[in-house]
Parts: structure tokens; sequence; C-alpha cells
């Protein structure tokens, strides 16, 4: 195969199987831990107007998803990569720490959740993916 190609494959494998991780969980939650009463988390206006009433555990497994999902769309990416494994992993980090930073900015979240989210979910898990994925977890 094209080396050219298989590193686009690697990027759209690595966005792929990380979105569908990080939904994957994301849909899962809510059955996990139930939202608060009244909030349908389907619908963005009735997270904003009551996301004074999460508490801290209700940010666990958005944090989860974002970080899992990020891990393994980097390891794949990683993994398929020609060359440039840990570039290709960072750049799947780099692509969801923008849709992260998307979601804080449309959902009013707390502070500390956005500031955690934003800086251990996404480039410290790609870049973990990469090593991973390049073998070198160890050196």
């Amino acid at each position: 195969m094209n080396t050219t190609l298989r590193n686009i494959l690697a990027v759209i494998a690595g966005i792929f199987v990380g979105s569908i991780v990080n939904m994957g969980i994301v849909n899962l939650s809510g059955a996990l831990i139930p939202p608060p009463d009244g909030v349908d988390m389907s619908d963005m206006e009735s997270m904003k107007a009551s996301f004074h009433l999460f508490e801290p555990r209700h940010f666990i497994l958005p944090f989860v998803a974002h970080a899992l999902g990020t891990l393994v769309g980097a390891y794949v990416a990683g993994r398929i990569a020609f060359n440039h494994k840990m570039k290709f992993a960072l750049s799947i980090g780099g692509f969801f720490l923008i849709g992260g930073l998307t979601m804080v900015l449309m959902l009013p979240s707390p502070i500390w959740f956005a500031l955690l989210d934003l800086s251990c979910a996404y480039i410290p898990m790609a870049w973990l993916g990469g090593k991973l994925a390049s073998g070198r977890i160890t050196k």
C-alpha cells in the first residue's frame, strides 16, 4: 500500500474508532450514573439549563470517554501509520482536543472539569497511545 494512503487511512481510522469509543461511553454514562432528575442528556438546552444540578460524579464518565476515545484513536492511528507514528497519534489528540474545547465553549461545565478534561484527556492520552502503538512504552 502507498505510504501516503496508509497514513491518511491511519488518521481516518483513528478519528473513527476514537469517536466510536467516546460516544459509546457517553451513551452508556446515563445508565451507569443517572443524570439529575428532569435533565434530558440528548438536549443541549436542557443540559445548559440544568448544569447547576450536576455533581462531580456526573463528570467521571465524560472524562473517561474523552480520555479513552483519544487513547484508542491515537493507538489505532499509530499502529496503522507507516511512519511518524507518534506524530499521527498526537494529531488524533489534537483533533479530539479541538472537539473538547468546542464542548467547553458550548456547555457551561465547571472550571475544574474543563481544566482537567482539556489538560489530561487529550494530548497526554494521545502521547500514551502513540507510545503503545510504537511499542516503546518502557523507553
